[in-house]
């Protein structure tokens, strides 16, 4: 460095290379504070990330949880629903078990009864038929059939149908009718009433025969 003179002064002048050697640190010393500064520096930057690391790790982590948590109770919440569906499957596969079971019992309980009524009434058919058969060359009986007849008309004159083979039969208790029919009418209204019988000339099919087709009368 040179050094120059300002202009005359009272003062004192020095070189300039003494004045800057002076005020400039020493090199061996500035480098000290530099190194500090930067691990300083840097040791407030590893904090900092790590703290960022730190926050952003539990966010992660928060968020993690509040995921597998709704992922728990939607897995429950179709457990369940699957669980209700089956149980409300099976219900109604015993309900219906059990209506199915429930119909069929009755169906075969009156299916019995009609079975049973029908043989029955077959049983009281057959005894009917028989007692028709052993009865219907019976006056008595032939005569209480006509009065109920008379008793449904309540004509004062009544013509009598029967198979030609029975006319000697029917003949024997036309008188018996009338009179009965009117002491039956006097004893219920009090009234006097009389009916004349005749018998018809058109006469009812005959008996039944074994093999043989066409109408036919089994009885009087």
């Amino acid at each position: 460095l040179k050094t120059f003179s300002p202009a005359p002064s009272s003062r004192t002048h020095y070189p300039l290379h003494s004045f800057c050697a002076c005020v400039r640190a020493p090199p061996s010393s500035r480098g000290a504070m530099d190194s500090k500064e930067a691990q300083s520096q840097i040791a407030q930057m590893i904090s900092f990330i790590a703290a960022e690391a730190a926050d952003k790790a539990n966010e992660i982590q928060k968020k993690g949880e509040e995921e597998f948590s709704i992922e728990v109770h939607r897995l429950i919440t179709e457990q369940k629903e699957k669980v209700r569906q089956g149980y409300e499957k099976k219900v109604k596969q015993i309900e219906t078990k059990y209506a199915i079971a429930r119909s069929m019992a009755i169906n075969k309980q009156r299916l019995e009864k009609i079975k049973a009524r029908q043989e029955v009434m077959h049983k009281i058919e057959n005894d009917a038929r028989a007692k028709l058969v052993s009865e219907a060359q019976a006056p008595a009986f032939v005569t209480k059939l006509i009065v109920q007849g008379l008793l449904m008309l309540l004509e004062d004159s009544v013509t009598v149908r029967c198979r030609q083979s029975d006319v000697a039969l029917v003949k024997g208790c036309l008188a018996g009718a009338q009179d009965e029919y009117s002491k039956l009418i006097k004893k219920e209204t009090g009234a006097e009433k009389k009916c004349v019988l005749v018998i018809d000339t058109e006469f009812l099919p005959p008996a039944p025969v074994s093999g043989k087709e066409g109408a036919s009368c089994l009885g009087g």
